[in-house]
């Protein structure tokens, strides 16, 4: 493979917006075993969070995803394979890629849950403010101020 060809495949899979429009992978062999990725991601992404018992498995998952991806990228960026092969692998990369996103957007809380964290976070930090501004520390007596 040429250099530049090597560049460029790299420059596709490092890309920001390389997952847009991507497909998961329907199998991919991760560490020497094949793996349906694709419903893999879609049985776990039907259910509205992961339970505990499949915490693990999720987890192991991904790591072994990162894993895989990390091999193929070293194999285009060491120049180790033809044109074609280093095409086929990123395209893969960037498979495996929009099969992480999938799963990281698992732990997310949606967004009424996260809107309401972020209002009790805002309240707690007035209340604080209003403390310190007013001269009372937390158990609600006089600051180090002395008063006449």
């Amino acid at each position: 493979m040429k250099e530049y060809e090597r560049k460029g495949l790299l420059e596709r899979v490092s890309r920001e917006g390389a997952t847009v429009g991507a497909d998961i992978p329907e199998e991919i062999e991760v560490q020497g075993e094949e793996i349906d990725l694709r419903s893999f991601v879609f049985e776990i992404k039907r259910r509205d969070s992961v339970p505990p018992g499949e915490r693990d498995r999720v987890e192991r998952a991904k790591r072994n995803l990162r894993r895989e991806r990390l091999e193929r990228l070293e194999l285009i960026e060491e120049n180790e394979v033809s044109y074609e092969r280093g095409e086929e692998l990123a395209a893969s990369i960037i498979g495996i890629d929009r099969a992480l996103e999938a799963l990281e957007g698992l732990d997310a809380p949606d967004p009424e849950t996260e809107a309401q964290r972020q209002k009790a976070a805002d309240r707690k930090r007035w209340m604080s403010f209003l403390k310190k501004a007013l001269g009372r520390d937390d158990a609600g007596g006089a600051s180090g101020r002395t008063r006449f």
